[in-house]
């Protein structure tokens, strides 16, 4: 299938709706977003599940998720986050859930294998790169750094060099970095392939020990999944409130809480569950049951 490409029009109006957007949120200039993703996530109250789903063979995990119900007449939204993911990978993928959050465009599960032949993933990739680091932002960036808005001429190793420094700063992963140079046309097609040749999770490698050296801490905490298994706070009161109200019995109570590493006894509630009943919810959760149907 031929990869999907935005034209002048639909960029233009995602650039708009990223600027729109953050300013909203209180992101001006050059601020970067990074980890105030999950305090967007608060301000927007969506409700975050994190956990980590390990990919099946050939069959690729999903990044991200988002979901829409209805409690008491209110209306909730849910973000799903795979943190079996690398942590910068995390933060592009709750930003190109907030695509589809702010457009309206339906419950949806994002997978990497429809990220270049499906049109609104590939809007929702654009508006993410776009609203984590701005196009304008990034060409002024390249201006000062350089003097010039072209980078054709310089070395691969000042080019990997000047990408770890936007990598620990902004935190969007390598290949986004390397493909928003390409938008802007600050390289040359001759560099983009180069450069997203690239084994950037390498530690060992160039690009590896170039961010290391740039800033170990980030860099190391970027390129790493964080496995955190965990939600916000307000869904773990619906839990407990649901179970108070009667609409779900112990054992459901307790399983579901044990999804985010949490008991009945932190509330409050003397409840055990057997270890094969949480066996069976995490299969569930896994999507392991699919895979035998």
């Amino acid at each position: 299938m031929n990869p999907v490409t935005l034209n002048e029009v639909q960029i233009d109006n995602i650039r708009k709706l990223a600027g729109e957007k953050r300013l909203s949120l209180g992101f001006v200039g050059e601020t970067p977003i990074a980890n105030d993703i999950f305090t967007i996530l608060d301000k927007l109250d969506i409700m975050l599940l994190e956990y980590p789903i390990e990919p099946e063979g050939n069959r690729p995990a999903f990044s991200a998720a988002i979901m829409y119900s209805e409690e008491s007449g209110e209306n909730l939204t849910f973000i799903g986050l795979n943190t079996a993911d690398y942590y910068d990978k995390q933060i592009f993928a709750i930003a190109h859930e907030l695509y589809h959050y702010y457009t309206k465009s339906g419950s949806h599960l994002s997978r990497p294998d429809d990220e270049k032949s499906n049109l609104i993933e590939v809007k929702a990739n654009r508006f993410a790169a776009e609203f984590l680091l701005p196009e304008t932002v990034l060409e002024s960036i390249v201006l000062d750094e350089f003097k010039t808005s072209s980078l054709e001429k310089i070395q691969h190793k000042t080019l990997l060099r000047f990408i770890a420094r936007l990598h620990c700063t902004w935190w969007l992963p390598y290949r986004s970095l390397v493909k928003r140079l390409q938008e802007i046309g600050a390289i040359s097609s001759m560099q983009y392939e180069k450069l997203y040749a690239v084994n950037e999770r390498d530690l060992e490698d160039e690009y590896g020990k170039t961010g290391l050296a740039t800033n170990n801490e980030v860099f190391l905490k970027l390129n790493q999944p964080t496995k955190n298994i965990g939600t916000s706070p307000n869904i773990i009161e619906i839990i407990i409130r649901n179970f108070e109200d009667n609409l779900i019995d112990e054992d459901t109570f307790a399983e579901t809480l044990s999804i985010f590493n949490r008991t009945p006894k932190e509330f409050g509630y003397e409840i055990i569950v057997s270890q094969d009943d949480l066996d069976e919810l995490e299969s569930f959760f896994s999507g392991e049951d699919d895979d035998e149907d």
